[in-house]
């Protein structure tokens, strides 16, 4: 049930991939600069505001970018940097927020109901914010209101490296002349439907009858009136390093063979890979498990960027397996598990100049959505590798 007397602070660093370069080089302060892959297949991850002016935006083709803005600066992201100041961000929020929850790569949201007796909700917000920028030299916007729906909505408008908040007594005013764009979770088809209803404002849509909403959208109709009406429930849910997502296997017989186990961990990643996807989830930890016949457990883990692509993922399980399983003895157990998750999907491989590797991905998740998790795998990662998925007489499809 909402209450008026929530605090919830939404948090989001700005132009983030591009805040951290200009951190690493700034001679770039000022200029109009586009992270993404360099060559013109390449798109655009992130673009600063100076870049934006010119009509650049994210997802974008670089060759298209490049055209809009031929004197943009064009940076190869480094997910490695990034993550590095998104968890130094978090550390900071640990340390002061009551209750906070991860996002994604640089946005969090806090739950701060009830620190206005002692503090005041807006003094604290502003002390943390000049703590956030003293310590790592981002900018930073905060929007503060009754829930996470109105302070996502308010840290847009504050942008750039602005605070705004939004008491519940303005949330209408504030929301009803702006477009329903902003609204989140309302993405192009969403407002191309909408605008084919003649609706273009959260005032507009706020007096739709919800009923209608309902039979147009189903229920997603009923959750974007709600929120454009100030209604979100939706609780700060506590951000934990612990979170993961894993799997392992007992085999009945013990055994010695690498290949087999090597592919078997292939197989795992591939498969909890596809639910970080499906789940829209990052990972940036892995660790891999493996327990000998002696019943001896051994763990191994390592930290990488925020990533959910199989390809990434199965470099560093081998490279863990290889370190870990070092006594050649009969191994009764092995496992693999994703851990430090948070919210957000993969942009497109950012960096990479082959776009067409998202591709394949997208296509093969939607083959498994329809048609099951089995549907489409790698040769690799199957039990028994004569069971490769078999087209025109003669061919196989080997997905590694």
């Amino acid at each position: 049930m909402q209450t008026s007397n929530r605090c919830i602070v939404h948090l989001d660093l700005d132009t983030f991939f591009v805040s951290v370069e200009r951190l690493l080089n700034s001679s770039l302060i000022g200029k109009p600069v586009i992270i993404g892959g360099t060559s013109d297949r390449g798109v655009v991850a992130s673009c600063s505001y100076e870049a934006r002016q010119f009509g650049v935006h994210s997802a974008m083709p670089m060759k298209m970018a490049r055209i809009l803005c031929d004197h943009a600066i064009v940076v190869r992201g480094d997910m490695d940097q990034y993550s590095r100041y998104s968890k130094m961000v978090t550390e900071i929020i640990a340390g002061q927020a009551p209750v906070y929850e991860k996002a994604s790569i640089d946005e969090h949201y806090l739950d701060i109901t009830g620190m206005d007796k002692f503090f005041g909700n807006l003094k604290w917000s502003q002390e943390l914010r000049q703590k956030i920028t003293h310590e790592t030299g981002l900018p930073v916007s905060f929007g503060i209101s009754i829930n996470k729906t109105v302070s996502k909505i308010a840290t847009n408008e504050a942008k750039p490296n602005g605070l705004l908040q939004v008491p519940y007594q303005k949330i209408h005013p504030f929301m009803d002349p702006l477009s329903i764009k902003k609204i989140p979770m309302i993405g192009d088809r969403t407002y191309m439907l909408l605008r084919s209803m003649g609706i273009s404002t959260i005032n507009t849509l706020r007096f739709i009858p919800v009923d209608m909403m309902e039979r147009v959208m189903g229920k997603n109709g009923i959750v974007i009136w709600k929120k454009a009406n100030g209604i979100d429930p939706a609780p700060v849910q506590q951000y934990s390093d612990r979170k993961s997502i894993g799997t392992e296997t007992t085999f009945e017989t013990d055994t010695i063979d690498v290949v087999m186990l090597k592919n078997m961990l292939i197989g795992m990643v591939e498969k909890i890979a596809f639910q970080l996807r499906k789940e829209q989830r990052l990972t940036s930890c892995i660790t891999v498990k493996i327990r000998y016949s002696n019943f001896d457990t051994y763990t191994l883990q390592k930290h990488i960027p925020y990533t959910a692509f199989d390809h990434v993922l199965f470099k560093t399980t081998l490279e863990l397996f290889e370190r870990l399983y070092t006594r050649r003895m009969l191994i009764r157990l092995i496992g693999v598990k994703f851990s430090s998750l948070v919210q957000g999907s993969q942009q497109l491989n950012m960096f990479e100049d082959t776009p067409e590797m998202t591709s394949l991905y997208q296509a093969m998740d939607r083959i498994r959505l329809r048609f099951g998790t089995k549907a489409i795998r790698r040769a690799a990662g199957m039990k028994d590798t004569r069971k490769i998925l078999v087209g025109e007489p003669g061919t196989a499809f080997n997905l590694k």
